[in-house]
């Protein structure tokens, strides 16, 4: 057995880990959590569209001025609804000065006034010693 470090122990106490068990990080919740959001003038927000429908829920947050991350791997075989979702979030970025583009294989990024998305990929050197 090995104890957790840091965050682990703050959220489970003085419980241990077996060695080889792991921790589900989406389902930890911690008591300052909900006033960290409160204080800050945005938040990245990550959402998943399961369906076309789901685009108004996400382009809300948006318009509040959040960074939202959106998957869209569950309509990403549809080509009306891909259409549509194009379309529909460009005039997000269009009505709030912010941005859109794909980050990844069915992951786009959507961004408030202020904040635009570079298209380049940040890449690590490779040392060829």
């Amino acid at each position: 057995m090995m104890k957790k470090p840091g965050i682990l122990r703050r959220h489970h106490g003085n419980e241990t880990l077996e060695e080889g068990s792991f921790v589900d990080l989406g389902s930890m919740r911690f008591d300052d959590e909900a006033s960290a959001l409160a204080g800050a003038r945005g938040a990245v927000r990550l959402a998943e569209l399961m369906r076309y429908e789901d685009l108004h829920t996400v382009s809300k947050y948006a318009y509040q001025g959040d960074i939202v991350l959106v998957d869209y791997t569950s309509i990403s075989n549809d080509q009306i609804a891909m259409k549509r979702l194009s379309v529909d979030l460009k005039n997000v970025a269009r009505d709030t000065g912010g941005d859109v583009a794909g980050i990844a294989k069915n992951l786009l990024a959507i961004t408030p006034a202020g904040i635009r998305i570079d298209r380049q990929k940040i890449r690590g050197t490779f040392d060829r010693t």
